[in-house]
């Protein structure tokens, strides 16, 4: 099958019609191919062109390859934007790794609303990222590869050459005589990729001509049997998830065969847009947590998240970070006050009160939180309670508790925030339609 770009507009035609199209330009032969081909077929595009070049400052001469990635776009008459990266690799991390996510970072920076991101991977690179997936031990996910097509940032992102060989495209750039940048890192071997491209592929294509081709068949078979997977633990993921706060019902999971659990653990953790956590950790999360007693609060973190339990139900979060429990505000009778360490705002008045400040009687009047052993009376139960036993009774989440804002009076608590109000606060307040709210952006009770 040879590329034209005809067979590019028919593959383009098949996709949302985006509000422009960005074509990543390394000013390599695939990128230049893809570039060429669309400029030669602009007129019949609904949504306008261009390109983006990044240089990641890790080759000498990358200075010069952004001056001919300019010098080709101003040829075609298509705008390009180049940024400059300057990346800081750490001792250990893979720099194949680095250099990929500050481009896509930078691509995704530049990105316009409902544009189309369209990359030259090809077959060949197809197949690479299959094996390199198989040596990581990768899932379906994983297996599925490349897509051809998904949403993006504020848009998309085609890979609309993974159809055609290293080869064809290799034909069409030479039948063209396009002129394009060879960077010498390709040929590092050191790098996995590089590896496999230059010591593998070529093994396994004289014993298997058609490999790439075979292997993205594979990948594509892959891709279609993770979506069905997907659509089946969606539909499983509803019957188990709370929709009010995102929780899982730790009952109806642990019902469930024991080999659907590390599926809908992924796809919770998917949907709820966390990075998952490796194999180990998603192990921990099965046995540690999920088969926890259920007076046990145990807690399993990874990069970016971590999972708690509470009573029956499962809770996946962004880290909690260290909280001063001791810190306190002083309040002058502003209606609304705003809280520390992303614990939102109390709203404090009538409903639909003016926003003028509130007139307090004379004494000392401060927000502060639970650090144990507090006491209170709330309104109507005539008798002293310890503020723990009440945040128990209302079924405050453990980790919160230290987090739950008291209103304190001349010493003693006059409200237990989004619990109750003590007798303090009749004391100080006659007005009954006193309210206190809270916005918090955190979950806090069950």
């Amino acid at each position: 099958m040879s590329f034209t770009p005809e067979s590019l507009l028919a593959k383009l035609l098949q996709y949302p019609t985006p509000t422009g199209y960005l074509v990543a330009f390394s000013g390599g032969m695939d990128s230049h191919v893809l570039l060429d081909a669309l400029a030669s077929i602009q007129s019949s595009l609904a949504a306008p062109i261009r390109a983006i070049h990044t240089d990641h400052g890790l080759q000498s001469q990358s200075a010069d390859w952004t001056i001919h990635c300019r010098s080709i776009c101003s040829a075609y008459g298509l705008p390009l934007t180049d940024c400059q990266l300057r990346l800081q690799p750490v001792t250990g991390e893979s720099l194949e790794a680095l250099a990929r996510e500050a481009r896509y970072a930078a691509i995704v920076a530049e990105m316009k609303s409902g544009e189309l991101l369209l990359t030259a991977h090809h077959q060949d690179d197809q197949a690479e990222t299959l094996l390199l997936q198989l040596l990581r031990g990768a899932g379906l996910s994983g297996l599925a590869s490349m897509p051809t097509w998904n949403e993006f940032a504020q848009g998309y992102h085609a890979r609309p050459l993974l159809n055609y060989s290293h080869k064809e495209l290799e034909e069409y750039a030479n039948q063209k005589g396009l002129c394009w940048i060879e960077d010498g890192s390709n040929q590092d071997t050191t790098f996995d990729r590089n590896y496999l491209r230059h010591e593998v592929m070529p093994l396994l294509r004289s014993r298997w001509p058609a490999m790439p081709k075979t292997l993205s068949r594979s990948a594509r078979h892959c891709a279609d049997a993770d979506q069905l997977l997907d659509d089946f633990l969606t539909q499983q993921l509803k019957q188990i998830l709370n929709p009010e706060d995102g929780t899982l019902g730790i009952s109806a999971l642990r019902a469930l065969p024991a080999h659907h659990v590390g599926p809908l653990l992924r796809t919770w953790i998917k949907r709820s847009q966390f990075n998952m956590p490796d194999t180990v950790t998603l192990s921990r999360i099965a046995n540690e947590v999920l088969l926890a007693d259920e007076d046990r609060n145990p807690l399993v973190c990874w990069s970016g998240a971590e999972v708690r339990r509470y009573r029956d139900r499962l809770y996946l979060m962004s880290p909690l970070e260290y909280f001063d429990a001791s810190q306190a505000l002083i309040w002058k009778g502003e209606r609304i006050l705003n809280l520390p360490e992303g614990l939102g705002t109390l709203r404090i008045g009538q409903q639909d009160s003016e926003m003028s400040p509130i007139s307090l009687h004379t004494g000392q009047y401060r927000v502060r939180f639970r650090q144990g052993g507090e006491w209170c009376r709330p309104v109507g139960r005539g008798i002293k309670k310890r503020v723990k036993h009440l945040l128990q009774e209302h079924r405050v989440l453990p980790w919160m508790r230290e987090r739950i804002p008291l209103l304190e009076i001349d010493g003693e608590i006059a409200a237990v925030i989004g619990i109750c109000h003590c007798e303090p606060l009749t004391r100080f307040f006659s007005d009954p339609q006193l309210v206190i709210n809270w916005d918090c952006p955190l979950i806090w009770h069950q």
